[in-house]
């Protein structure tokens, strides 16, 4: 079964190989700045993900568990299972050295898909530049678990850490849904009166999980799916709840009294128009945010940092903020 869907995905993927070399050959590329490896990364993730618009989410947590792992650094950084707050979590360690500074990372994945072990690369890349441990939280996933539970999961992964550690030296990130998470996080720390971490990153956050119109129709070409697949994570998410939940729709959030800042965001994603919203409400409420825009990167371009010297500068620049503020 395995071998099967890798050979479905190895067909996506060469055949995508061929038709953007094509298409650059007689059009040029899709984007001005786009180098041919940064198109082709585009193009194989996209025709992957708008194949499990057919095929389902089972599907494509499969094809992702199917491919083999991508992490340069593991030889620098150590991985330890743990469970925190009752939720399954890694930590990621520098190897030969136990620092001060801890960062509670929250993954992407539209609440549906995703895992700690399909970031490891991300998480090993931020305890290095951070100098951090790192604890990656594996929160319950959608549609089998509906929303709230992922919140709850990383509320409880986060105040486990918040038992152990000093607030001044923890920060929380995440990034698309799980920037969300990191958002509903903290309001919910903060509406209990509990001790906040010191900063947070906010990776492409998928604040408005039901959005239309602006850049998801003007960057759906640009960027790995479109509107109907996202608004179908989020309907398989919220089940018969409410959309507007604030835990959920984070642009609903009241942000005064949050931690320093840092939002990232693409400028040719789905999630641009989004993302500019949140860091203005979150200015407005006098939270100290600082905006970094991608120039012509896709969603999520992180996730490609051991292929794409793009990525791997935005995950050095949050590792510095991190640094920085924690």
């Amino acid at each position: 079964m395995k071998l099967l869907l890798l050979a479905e995905v190895a067909g996506i993927a060469i055949f995508q190989v061929v038709r953007t070399l094509l298409r650059r050959a007689l059009r040029g590329p899709l984007r001005p700045g786009w180098h041919v490896r940064t198109e082709i990364s585009q193009s194989v993730m996209r025709a992957v993900l708008m194949r499990s618009k057919r095929r389902g989410i089972p599907w494509l947590r499969e094809a992702q568990a199917a491919l083999p792992a991508n992490v340069p650094l593991a030889a620098q950084v150590e991985f330890r299972p743990d469970t925190l707050g009752g939720v399954p979590c890694e930590w990621c360690t520098p190897r030969g050295r136990t620092p001060e500074r801890t960062i509670v990372y929250l993954h992407g994945g539209g609440f549906v898909i995703g895992s700690v072990a399909g970031y490891r690369d991300l998480l090993s890349r931020l305890a290095l530049g951070a100098d951090a441990r790192v604890l990656g939280v594996d929160y319950r996933l959608a549609p089998e678990h509906a929303f709230p539970a992922q919140q709850l999961d990383c509320l409880a992964a986060t105040r486990a850490v918040l038992a152990q550690v000093d607030p001044r030296r923890l920060a929380i990130a995440g990034d698309s849904a799980g920037g969300s998470l990191a958002v509903a996080t903290l309001c919910a720390l903060r509406d209990a009166g509990d001790p906040l971490p010191a900063a947070a990153a906010l990776i492409c956050p998928w604040t408005e999980p039901f959005a239309a119109g602006g850049s998801m129709d003007a960057h759906a070409a640009f960027d790995f799916g479109d509107r109907a697949l996202l608004a179908g994570w989020a309907q398989a998410t919220i089940g018969t709840g409410d959309p507007a939940d604030p835990r959920f729709t984070v642009a609903h959030a009241k942000l005064a009294g949050l931690p320093p800042l840092l939002v990232q965001v693409g400028s040719v994603e789905l999630l641009y128009d989004q993302a500019l919203r949140f860091v203005e409400s979150a200015r407005q409420a006098a939270v100290d945010t600082m905006l970094e825009v991608l120039p012509e990167m896709f969603h999520d371009v992180h996730l490609q940092a051991a292929l794409l010297p793009e990525g791997a500068a935005a995950v050095e620049a949050v590792a510095k903020f991190l640094r920085q503020r924690s």
